[in-house]
């Protein structure tokens, strides 16, 4: 499984890239606010040090607009991906995008044929939200196991990124039923690695080892 980070901030995505579960970056414009910088520094920051998919996302609700503001973004730097809604007009655009050959990340998916959807169209990467179900009393995680076996039965490029990932449970559930990528936020990543009896065993060998004689 492929771990992006669903972050803006420069010092996050760094820190990810340290502990060498970096393969990549989505944003969007509630992530790229909380910076306080320009939309121009914040890209040239994230492209100058992350070698993997950057997902940018575009503004427009229409068509032509969706795809004007594709072929900006996807100007700025190879690794950009476009990030398209999941409405009719962002299909259409999703579809010339694949067209020109300009990588795409459809989002805010919450059913199991919007992705295909998306698929058919060409889509790079789907991007069904698991947190906002969960929010609602419906089983995030079912969308993500639909999805899976529905790819599982066609030859289709298009990678799922699990987003909207709240904890943990979510990506160790995402990787047993086999998804592509999870996009996390800098706070899930780092609650990974941390686990009570770890510490338990670190400081019981240091302790033990002060006894050894020196």
């Amino acid at each position: 499984m492929k771990f992006f980070i669903d972050s803006a901030q420069i010092e996050e995505i760094r820190e990810a890239i340290a502990l060498g579960v970096c393969d990549g970056v989505t944003t969007n414009p509630s992530l790229v606010a909380k910076t306080g910088k320009s939309f121009d520094q914040v890209i040239a920051e994230i492209t100058e040090i992350v070698d993997g998919p950057i997902s940018l996302e575009t503004t427009a609700m229409d068509v032509d607009g969706m795809v004007k503001e594709a072929r900006a973004l996807a100007a700025r730097h190879d690794n950009v991906v476009v990030k398209i809604p999941m409405t009719r007009e962002g299909m259409q655009a999703t579809k010339i995008c694949f067209e020109e050959g300009i990588s795409t990340n459809v989002t805010l998916i919450f059913s199991p044929l919007q992705a295909l959807l998306a698929a058919k169209a060409g889509a790079t990467y789907v991007s069904p939200f698991i947190g906002r179900l969960d929010d609602i009393s419906t089983e995030g995680m079912s969308l993500i196991s639909d999805i899976v076996d529905v790819f599982g039965n066609y030859a289709f490029d298009t990678e799922i990124i699990v987003a909207s990932v709240r904890h943990p449970i979510h990506i160790l559930d995402s990787a047993r039923m086999g998804a592509d990528i999870c996009t996390i936020p800098f706070g899930v990543i780092k609650k990974l690695y941390d686990h009570p009896l770890t510490d338990i065993g670190i400081q019981k060998f240091l302790s033990d080892w002060e006894k050894v004689p020196k």
